[in-house]
């Protein structure tokens, strides 16, 4: 070990390494912060550190009353954005899921709201008159077999969608349908989309929705979807980077 290094981070990586080369399988319990101290010669709060880092980095898990152990590694699914897929009927990721031999799942709170000025740019929205709602504001919360996997916000501008049947995302005759078919319905095909992906630490209130240690890595996928003549629906993605992988796929255009 580098003995320029802090005390917890040798301890870390002396841990992960017997995690990674599997001489500490997953469910395998790890020594307790007394039998850290009397191994490496640490305070308390040296060894506090490094089982913290451990369960912060998803490579363990503590349980109350029993100790830490090694946290069982998932196997990454491959999450395909692929505008074939999107134009399909039918909720995508209920799609998705099913492909995956996954049941899916989704809780959802919709209500109108004004728009941001990041969301406004995105959607094209002029100016806001007063503080009048102008969009419909959707958050999701995905899940996989029960387990959360997926948050989703979604943006509708209300000039296109009120006073139609597809106001409200999860309700009416074309509820739970997704956006492309949704739009189709009131005759806004959807012709285009965009995404942009990221990464970035989860928020403490991310991490929490999709069952994640605080300081987990998300990715992140900026979505637009437009007819052909505006844009009819925006959305930030946020899934944990240690589930999915993104695959994305389009066919290509004929040549002339």
């Amino acid at each position: 070990m580098d003995l320029d290094r802090p005390l917890w981070l040798r301890i870390v990586e002396h841990f992960r390494q017997q995690i990674s080369t599997g001489e500490l399988p997953p469910g395998a319990r790890l020594p307790s912060r007394p039998e850290i101290m009397r191994e490496f010669g640490v305070s308390d709060a040296v060894a506090k550190q490094a089982a913290r880092v451990l369960i912060s980095e998803g490579l363990a898990v503590a349980k109350p009353g029993s100790g830490t152990y090694v946290k069982a590694r998932p196997q990454l699914q491959r999450l395909v954005r692929a505008w074939n897929r999107g134009s399909r009927s039918g909720s995508p990721v209920a799609a998705e899921m099913e492909a995956q031999g996954r049941r899916a799942a989704w809780d959802y709170t919709s209500r109108t709201t004004q728009a941001p000025a990041t969301i406004r740019e995105r959607l094209g929205l002029p100016e806001p008159e007063g503080d009048t709602p102008d969009v419909l504001r959707t958050d999701y919360v995905f899940y996989a077999d029960e387990q959360p996997v997926m948050l989703s916000t979604s943006w509708e501008p209300l000039d296109l969608t009120r006073g139609t049947p597809i106001v409200m995302p999860e309700e009416g005759p074309h509820a739970g349908r997704g956006v492309v078919e949704r739009m189709l319905a009131i005759g806004h095909p959807v012709v285009d989309w965009r995404e942009t992906v990221g990464a970035r630490l989860g928020t403490a209130e991310e991490c929490a929705k999709l069952a994640h240690p605080q300081g987990s890595v998300m990715l992140t996928i900026e979505r637009t979807y437009e007819s052909r003549t505006r844009v009819v629906e925006t959305a930030d993605i946020v899934l944990p980077a240690d589930l999915y992988l993104l695959e994305y796929s389009a066919r290509m255009g004929q040549r002339e």
